[in-house]
């Protein structure tokens, strides 16, 4: 390597790689197998302040010229960081919607990053791109369309995912919007518990948050399908645009399933765009037993589906699925000959950036493609199955303890309930609600368990995402011995 610093040579040395990889392995399988034995902490909590001031002192430490060299300075940065983080394979991790992960995908992913695969046009990431294309056709045929006449793209990340969506439903909608801007009054119709990067979209997309418009909730917390067409019949005597109407399947703060072909049968007869954040709850279309619960998803004209909550691949990997073929190219029009090469315009339909905001774009296939060509399709049923029937499970457990109270039935793994003990439900709901808070915000910095909370119709609640392959219907029966036990503590109970 003639020429170049020995720092520079070190670092793109493959011998220097192979012994920092050596580490690497030796060092995540240990922390894998004490994690998944339940044996450490769910969280390791510390304050902000600290741990930022932490990692920046590893910045002052050149440790590749250490006594050690670069393997050993990789095995002390792994240690901080593998001691620092968020345990998700501990069996006590029950909260956020982000999986834990099979370590498999991470390693594909893991190559992916190493190589550094990246995707605009085809040329720089043949391989990535044909992943890409396999898995969305796919996806495509899961949600009961044809792939040859269905279209999409992977991304990163739902937001994102559904930013890309929704400006594809405003440019087809509105013809000139791209070039002119939005007309005043255009609206965009979502469920009252829509995810916040919907009102996000809609300020990025030049519509104003205010644009949004809210479809109140029926007793099982969906869509209520009556006040959709009473909103939609209202915005047409106004002559408003309306861009789309976002359905969810997997609500965030519930995981509750919108009746699609309810909605489906009212956009159709309004003319309008059906667009489902499918983010979570796509990945029942995999599992026969449950798929049912996402009938009408075959009528929507958009869909986002996110592979890294319950197909257990490491985030972010999001799908952008098109039903119409020919509005692909509808989401950007511009033109860039300096990367697209308008000799060749059939490698439009092959080459990614014409058709994402991300002009690098990393390869984020590579993890469920490896997972689906290892085990099948059939791990993700089973993965759906076992999630859904821990979830129901819980739902009974919690059902069947006078000093608990659920708020919903659970469609998906999602499910959200309240610690009451006979003494907290005499108290004024203000104080109910600062109870459960303080019982999840304990919880976490004790660290032996990890869950998360919410607010549904004022009531503050505790919320768990049953995620991990590993959690047992013993361990949410400790959960609830765990939060007992605080109530007991923090407020002498």
């Amino acid at each position: 390597m003639e020429g170049q610093s020995a720092a520079i040579a070190r670092a793109w040395s493959p011998r220097e790689f192979s012994a920092a990889a050596t580490e690497w392995q030796r060092l995540l399988t240990a922390h894998l197998e004490q994690v998944m034995s339940g044996s450490t902490k769910v969280l390791n909590w510390a304050e902000p302040d600290q741990t930022a001031a932490a990692a920046d002192e590893w910045l002052n430490r050149p440790l590749a010229d250490g006594p050690e060299g670069v393997a050993g300075g990789m095995r002390s940065l792994l240690q901080q960081m593998l001691s620092s983080g968020q345990n998700l394979h501990h069996p006590h991790y029950i909260g956020h919607q982000v999986p834990a992960a099979s370590p498999l995908a991470g390693l594909l992913d893991a190559a992916a990053g190493v190589t550094n695969q990246v995707m605009a046009i085809y040329e720089m990431g043949p391989w990535a791109t044909a992943v890409e294309r396999a898995l969305i056709g796919r996806l495509c045929g899961l949600a009961g369309w044809q792939p040859a006449a269905s279209s999409g793209v992977l991304t990163h990340g739902g937001s994102l995912a559904n930013l890309t969506a929704l400006l594809t439903a405003r440019n087809v909608v509105l013809k000139d919007s791209w070039k002119d801007g939005v007309p005043a009054g255009t609206a965009m119709v979502a469920n009252a518990d829509v995810h916040y990067c919907i009102t996000r979209a809609a300020g990025i997309l030049g519509l104003g948050a205010a644009a949004v418009r809210r479809v109140p909730l029926d007793a099982r917390r969906r869509m209520d399908v009556q006040r959709l067409e009473e909103l939609l019949s209202e915005l047409r005597r106004q002559n408003r645009p309306i861009v789309a109407v976002s359905a969810c399947a997997g609500a965030t703060p519930t995981g509750a399933i919108d009746d699609l072909a309810a909605v489906s049968d009212v956009c159709r007869r309004h003319d309008v765009w059906m667009h489902v954040d499918a983010a979570h709850g796509g990945s029942l279309l995999f599992s026969r037993r449950w798929r049912s619960r996402l009938a009408g998803i075959e009528q929507a004209d958009s869909i986002v589906w996110d592979a890294h909550k319950m197909l257990f691949v490491p985030a972010l990997c999001t799908a952008v699925l098109y039903r119409r073929r020919e509005l692909r190219f509808e989401t950007f029009q511009q033109d860039a000959p300096y990367l697209f090469d308008p000799s060749a315009p059939g490698m439009a339909d092959v080459d990614v950036g014409m058709r994402t905001v991300e002009c690098t774009k990393r390869a984020t296939g590579f993890g469920l493609w490896g997972l689906w060509a290892l085990f099948g399709a059939e791990l993700f049923e089973q993965l759906v199955d076992r999630m859904l029937q821990l979830t129901q499970g819980f739902w009974e457990l919690l059902n069947a303890e006078a000093d608990f109270e659920t708020l919903h039935e659970p469609d998906c793994n999602i499910l959200a309930f309240r610690h009451l003990p006979a003494a907290v439900r005499l108290l004024p709901l203000a104080e109910q609600n600062r109870f459960q808070r303080e019982l999840r915000s304990t919880l976490i910095r004790e660290g032996h368990f990890y869950i998360v909370q919410t607010t549904l119709d004022g009531m503050a609640a505790l919320r768990t995402t049953i995620i991990n392959p590993l959690t047992t219907e013993q361990d949410l029966r400790e959960l609830l011995s765990a939060v007992r036990d605080v109530g007991r503590r923090v407020w002498n109970l």
